[in-house]
This record gives structure tokens, sequence and C-alpha cells, in this order.
């Protein structure tokens, strides 16, 4: 039943002290929560999406006798923020608990019920007018948009309505590293995104090794990039450095051999390994010439101090910045310079040199290309097809580089028989070559004992 005039329009909480006030709040919150944590593990979807409604968008009485005064307590309190931080929170305990049930379509049905005619109807009751003039304002909200990415998500046919959710796994990575968030918006964000960046590795392995046979299944398999065939050679190419030249080497022998240098002496040697063995003059000279000015800046109060793994995470971080978003809503004059250029690749391949050197900086880096997605989603997709192939290129780049997948470079003859040797030039011909991809069971070891292995003569960066 839906309800035009609630007990208790003309209630106030002014009178009380604002301590206990907060503790009302406070407690009024806590009863929602553990009532929906509650029927959410024990009642089928249909039936907590059933109470949902009946609490949040018709305001009637649910199972629960609490949790409708619990409401109307946080409305009394006039606190429009608290609410809808009580019904966000309320949203992530539902998708969370969905998500790890596989339950999606209940997530979808979530989304479904603020489309309610109800929110739009008139009412004389002031509380009831309060509460829908919220939720119409929290449907429209950024934190409402953020639930709505889950859906997007999860649900096939709504992949490209807009271009920027193609990329939900680096949208979700600011909810989750931001502490000010519910713990169960956190958590909620954190398994979609690795769960998303899971499958998306996994298909581009399982692509990746059928494409090259003639097998049927070759045929069925679906290229999860938006690189069409070259997404082939893209790999290959990266592949292709082996041995002590393999960007994990050259990241382990500069931290060997920048140990014991002072912050001066580091912030060079960077961009000199940043942008060793890179074949495009215009990108090292202006990577070079820009990002060397920047850094010099950086930090100047400890320029003579030794190095130390503070020094390098946030020096790390700040390139991160020069190279994406330094004011964290906008493209920097470096990023929008190097991608003028046609260097996707190459970009791509300077960011995950940073990354093999501050393995902390990797949730900082995706915050980064969140922020140019949220920036570059304004403009059809159109207009946003040269950041579209940089985030393609982006994700490959570092799906190849993860820690629990590893792709080897073939070479094959004439015959198609592998070549007994897997070394590889710079010249290669990576259209005699075939890829193989296979997951790895001990990632931490395994890293730790190639660097070892291949470290092979030093190499001066």
């Amino acid at each position: 039943m839906i309800v035009d005039r609630v007990p208790g329009d003309y209630q106030s909480a002014s009178s009380h002290p604002p301590e206990r006030m907060l503790l009302e709040l406070q407690e009024a919150q806590q009863t929602i929560y553990d009532f929906l944590l509650k029927i959410v593990k024990t009642w089928p979807a249909s039936q907590v999406l059933e109470e949902f409604k009946r609490l949040f968008i018709q305001h009637s009485d649910t199972t629960n006798a609490e949790t409708l005064p619990s409401l109307y307590a946080i409305v009394f309190a006039n606190n429009e923020q608290e609410f809808c931080n009580t019904l966000k929170r309320s949203c992530y305990i539902l998708i969370n608990n969905w998500e790890v049930k596989r339950e999606h379509q209940a997530i979808q049905d979530l989304i479904g019920l603020f489309e309610d005619p109800v929110l739009q109807r008139h009412t004389f009751s002031p509380t009831l007018k309060r509460l829908r003039n919220w939720l119409r304002r929290f449907v429209v909200s950024e934190d409402f948009q953020t639930i709505r990415l889950f859906a997007f998500r999860l649900h096939e046919e709504s992949r490209e309505e807009q271009w920027s959710t193609r990329y939900a796994s680096y949208l979700l990575v600011p909810q989750y590293v931001d502490t000010q968030n519910p713990i169960e918006q956190r958590e909620a964000a954190r398994v979609l995104s690795r769960r998303l960046k899971e499958k998306f590795k996994f298909e581009l392995a399982l692509y990746t090794a059928h494409s090259q046979s003639a097998s049927p299944i070759s045929k069925r398999l679906k290229n999860p990039t938006a690189l069409g065939e070259g997404v082939l050679r893209l790999i290959k190419a990266i592949v292709a450095r082996r041995g002590r030249y393999s960007y994990r080497n050259l990241a382990h022998l500069f931290l060997q051999q920048t140990r014991e240098l002072r912050y001066r002496s580091f912030k060079k040697s960077l961009v000199n390994y940043l942008i060793f063995s890179v074949d495009q003059p215009d990108f090292v000279k202006t990577l070079k010439a820009q990002l060397s000015q920047k850094l010099d800046q950086l930090h100047t109060d400890y320029n003579d101090n030794p190095l130390d793994s503070s020094l390098i995470l946030r020096t790390c971080n700040r390139t991160i910045d020069y190279l994406t978003t330094e004011d964290k809503s906008t493209p920097s004059m470096l990023f929008t310079m190097l991608l003028s250029q046609g260097s996707s690749l190459t970009l791509a391949i300077v960011l995950l040199k940073l990354i093999l050197v501050s393995k902390s900086s990797h949730a900082y880096l995706e915050v980064r290309i969140a922020e140019l997605i949220r920036y570059y989603e304004q403009f059809p997709r159109d207009q946003c097809r040269w950041i579209i192939n940089f985030l393609e290129v982006f994700s490959v780049t570092f799906a190849i580089y993860a820690e629990n997948i590893e792709y080897n470079l073939i070479q094959v003859d004439e015959n198609g028989k592998i070549q007994p040797s897997a070394s590889f030039s710079r010249r290669v011909n990576l259209d005699a070559c075939r890829i193989f991809s296979q997951a790895i069971r001990q990632p931490e070891l395994a890293e730790g004992t190639q660097a070892e292995d291949e470290a092979g003569p030093e190499v001066n960066l």
C-alpha cells in the first residue's frame, strides 16, 4: 500500500542535544543496515526487493516494525546527506551479497525500483514530500550513477549504451580506494572491478590462443578488445621483449642500479629508464624535455637525501600525474602531446615501466585513468576514437603483464614447425610467430626467480 500521509508529519528532533541527535541517527541507520543484511543472506531476492521498495520507495510498513520508524527518524532529523548515505550503503549491502551469489538480475531489478512513478506523485504530507524530493535528487546524483555502473556491466545489452561503461573496471577503482565510502560500496567495487579484469584477461588469452588456428572454436570466440585483428600483432610486439631486455627485467635492473643514489640522481635516471629502447624520436624528445623539467622541481628539499621506498612511490605517483592528469579532472598537457603523436602503445609501455618499478602505484594509476575516462565521456564516441584506442592498448598491455598469466612468443618456420630458439631480436618477424599463454601458479616466486636468472650483463639505464 502506498501512503500519502504518515504519522508524525510535524515531529521534530531539533529539541534534542546535538550529541543525542547524532547517536539516534546512527542507531536508526544501523537498524536499517542490520535488517537488510539479515534478509539478503536468507531471503529470496524477490522478497528482499519488495522489502526495500516498501521501505525506501513506498515508505510503508515492512516485516520489521523498527525499520520504518528508523527511516523517519532520519527524515525528522532533516539531514538529506545522511539519508543519501543510508540509502547508498543499503544499496551496496544488497549489491555486495547478490554479487557473491551471482544474482545479477536482482541488481538490475534494484536499479529499476528507482523508476517507480510514485516518486513523481504529488503529496500533501510534508514528510513524504521531503522524502520524495530527496529520492529524486539521489537518482540524478553521482552516487546513483556509480550504483548504476554495476548494473550496466552485468547486463550484456547495456554495454554499448555509453562508450565509457566498457571501462568500468577502471571507473570502479576510485570507489574502492576512497576510504570515505561505506565499506560495502568499497568491497562491491573492488570485487566487480577485479572480476571484470579477470574476465578480460581470460577472454584475451583464449582469443589469442585460438585465433591462430583453424579450429571451429576460433570462429565462435569474440575478440574482447575494440582493436580488431590488429590486437594479435600488438600482443606480439609487446611479448617480443625477452631475456635481459624484458620490461620486468629492466625494472629490476633499474632498481638495483639506483638504490644507492641520491634523490636528485634518481630522478634523472628515472627519465632515462622510461625512454630506454623507445624507437620514436619525437616521443623521446617530448617526454625527456617535459618530464625532466617537472621532475627537476619535484621534492627539491630531498635532492641530497638517500633514496628510499617512500620517495620512489611519491615520485612514480607524481610522474603518473604528469603523464595522465595533473589536476585530477582534465588531461595533462604531456598526455595530450604524446597521444597526438600516435603513441598509444609507447605511452602505455612507459606507464607499465612505472608500475613495474612501483607496484604500489598501480591503483593510483587506475584512478588517474578513471579520471581521464570521466573527462572524455562527455564527448560522443566518434570524437573519442583516439582516447578509446589508447584505453584498449593500455588494457591489453597490462593484461599481458598480469601476474597470473604468462604470454610467450614462439617462432615457427614456413612449414609451421616450432624453431628450437626462443630468443628474439628487436627486429623479429612477428608474422612468423605464434602466441601461447598459460596461467602462473606462484607469480611472486616465479617472477623473482626470472628476474635473477635473466639479469645477465649490466644494462646501463
